[in-house]
């Protein structure tokens, strides 16, 4: 073998060498590369999971405050039509044949109240029922009409100085918080 061709065999020799070992980093490198885009991609689906789950629990929540604001509403709504419905019964309640018992009911809870009543007031329209339910008990008072007063009585003391109002749309309105909280507690059931 020549020196040329000794040369030309060891310089093939090196370049294979050379590249043997090029193609080595570059395997490494690409390795490398490879790996860090699979951590890069790993951390961003990671991160972009999380930003999901956050926003499912955030939609979650408004979802919930938006159904118990509905709910809330609906029964707002549906204690205030009760309260109207129990005041529209109580307004027709005068126009009952059983109107005047209720006034004698009325009458002597009021009087239990205020024994030296002299004057019953009544609404206007319900003077009849008052006298009828007077007459019922035996009680001789004077009956006067009284527009302020309605779906019940007004007993006027000596001198007109004490007085015990006792009606129906009275009795609906203080027990109303009462009532407010058993209607929220049907409504819940």
């Amino acid at each position: 073998m020549s020196l040329g061709d000794i040369l030309e065999h060891e310089t093939r020799d090196e370049i294979t060498r050379i590249r043997a070992g090029a193609q080595e980093r570059a395997a490494a490198i690409l390795a490398a590369a490879r790996e860090r885009a699979s951590a890069l991609l790993e951390s961003q689906k990671r991160s972009l999971d999380a930003e999901l789950q956050a926003g499912l629990t955030r939609a979650r929540s408004a979802a919930d405050l938006e159904m118990n604001a509905q709910r809330l509403a609906a029964a707002d709504q549906t204690q205030t039509r009760a309260f109207q419905e129990a005041e529209a019964q109580l307004r027709a309640a005068p126009a009952s044949p059983q109107y005047p018992q209720i006034l004698a009911r009325l009458i002597q809870e009021a009087q239990a109240a205020l024994p030296s009543a002299e004057v019953v007031e009544v609404h206007p329209d319900e003077v009849a029922a008052a006298q009828a339910a007077l007459a019922h008990l035996g009680l001789h008072l004077e009956v006067r009409p009284n527009p302020a007063v309605e779906t019940g009585v007004r007993l006027v003391g000596r001198g007109g100085k004490t007085s015990v109002q006792n009606t129906l749309l009275g009795r609906l309105q203080s027990g109303r918080e009462a009532l407010t909280a058993e209607v929220a507690r049907l409504l819940n059931s």
